[in-house]
Formats: structure tokens, sequence, C-alpha cells
């Protein structure tokens, strides 16, 4: 079973919406992690904030082609990963860089989200 399987949970958006929301999301990362870097050296933590934000967008773009492959537990924990390691970035940065935490904070429900779409498919798979 794959994404275009005939399987699809009710509550899964329409494929049109996905591409916007990805372009809006993706900016605001973008946008958070260069004002974080730019305000780098008054956050404690920076370097761990700075790692959990780049395995997080690893784990990102690892993300649909584990799905496709209808890996559907895998793709669970990459979002799960995704979702935690945001959370503690945001966290960590949110004293020095309030914009760019909350910057994030549509990513973290969006993603998670699909975490539940991923749990949907991982319970109708055979």
């Amino acid at each position: 079973m794959t994404f275009n399987s005939e399987y699809e949970p009710f509550f899964q958006p329409p494929s049109w919406i996905i591409g916007p929301v990805w372009a809006v999301l993706y900016t605001t990362l973008a946008i958070s992690i260069y004002t974080t870097l730019a305000n780098r050296n008054e956050i404690n933590h920076r370097n761990v904030a700075i790692a959990l934000f780049a395995i997080q967008m690893v784990a990102n773009l690892m993300w649909p082609s584990v799905f496709n492959d209808a890996k559907y537990l895998e793709s669970t924990i990459l979002c799960i990963l995704m979702v935690v390691f945001t959370i503690v970035y945001a966290y960590l940065i949110y004293d020095v860089n309030k914009y760019g935490s909350i910057l994030v904070w549509p990513y973290i429900g969006w993603v998670s989200f699909a975490g539940i779409i991923n749990v949907a498919y991982y319970l109708h798979a055979d």
C-alpha cells in the first residue's frame, strides 16, 4: 500500500493544499533559523538548538520517501521526532528569539497532524 492507494483517511486534506502549506511552512522555518543564527551568541544552548533544527530538517526531508514506500510506522516515528525536536528548539530560542520560536509553531501543528494521518494509514495497512 502506498500513498496513492485507494485508502485515504476522511480527514486527510486535499492534495492541492499540500504544496501551498509547505511553501509557507518552509518559509517560516527559514526565517526562524535565520533569526536564530543572527542571534546565536545570545541563546543559551545555541549549539543544541541549531543541531535539533538541523536533525528535524533531515527527518523532514526523509519523510516523503519513507511514507510513499508505505513504511507508515517509520514515517510516524519521523513525525514524532520532527515535532519533539522542533518543540525543544522553539523552547530553547524563545527567550532571545520569540519571533523565531513562534514561527515554527504552525509547523509543529502541521507535522502533528501529518503524524495522525500516518497512524491512520498504519492502522489500515495489512
